[in-house]
């Protein structure tokens, strides 16, 4: 590796993903241990190992990028169509969500009534908790694009301020949302619209903890200085996969909240 002839980017040997991998498998074994016996603690011994294995492997990849100087353009170049790819990857894992609700809402089955929503169903007033997460995460699209100028023109400051208020939009949200299902007069197990529901939005709220997490890890590189105007992908994924997870949310407002109830 010290004696490399090219532009790529030939990774060490790492204990982090076989690790990463087992304490996966531990969390989530503990997930069904936790539905089964309701006990957590195989679960939290994962998730305390998860975040570690985490840690560590972030922080060896920020040291080769930022400091070993191993991401060159070419591999700069590779990481950002692998980006690409993995959002395409998750925009397509929606799509399947919303298949599943307009298949169901459009042609309602006799099993429900043969009306949508369903009958028993409550759906939410998409005018009150739904209209103020779509303002806020539409202004959290705003801050984090005014992160990426402030980047982009060396203002260091303002970028650490427009990224910070992002995180905390982000964690609004999300608190919100919580608000929001302790508040639900359905559950899951209520008929395909409370699975619907709490599927697409569910797991958009858990893409939203881990865009926050990932803008996190950015506000901590950038005021340790790890970000220029002309060297700051890791930066602009974060960026890319948060405008994901706005736009996404728009089409959850406007189809399940608003068209479906």
């Amino acid at each position: 590796m010290l004696n490399k002839n090219h532009t790529y980017h030939l990774v060490e040997i790492s204990p982090w993903p076989i690790m990463g991998a087992l304490s996966t498998m531990i969390m989530l074994t503990g997930v069904i241990k936790w539905f089964h016996l309701y006990n957590m603690n195989l679960f939290m011994i994962g998730t305390l190992c998860t975040i570690m294995v985490m840690i560590q492997w972030w922080r060896d990849t920020s040291r080769e990028g930022t400091f070993q100087g191993l991401h060159t353009l070419k591999v700069v170049k590779s990481l950002r169509w692998g980006m690409i790819l993995f959002i395409t990857s998750e925009v397509l894992f929606f799509v399947s969500f919303f298949w599943s609700f307009f298949h169901s809402s459009l042609a309602p089955s006799i099993e429900i009534g043969m009306i949508w929503p369903p009958k028993s169903i409550i759906p939410f007033n998409p005018i009150q908790i739904p209209l103020l997460n779509t303002t806020i995460l539409i202004s959290s699209g705003i801050t984090v694009t005014w992160a990426h100028h402030s980047l982009m023109e060396n203002d260091f400051k303002q970028a650490i301020h427009s990224l910070g208020l992002t995180i905390l939009l982000g964690i609004y949200f999300s608190i919100l949302q919580a608000y929001e299902y302790m508040e639900s007069t359905f559950t899951i197990a209520d008929s395909v619209y409370g699975s619907s529901f709490f599927m697409a939005t569910g797991f958009h709220g858990i893409h939203v903890m881990i865009g926050t997490t990932f803008l996190g890890v950015c506000l901590l590189r950038q005021m340790k200085n790890h970000f220029s105007s002309i060297h700051h992908f890791g930066f602009e994924a974060a960026a890319w996969y948060w405008h994901f997870v706005d736009v996404v949310w728009l089409f959850l407002y406007i189809s399940i909240y608003w068209w479906g109830s």
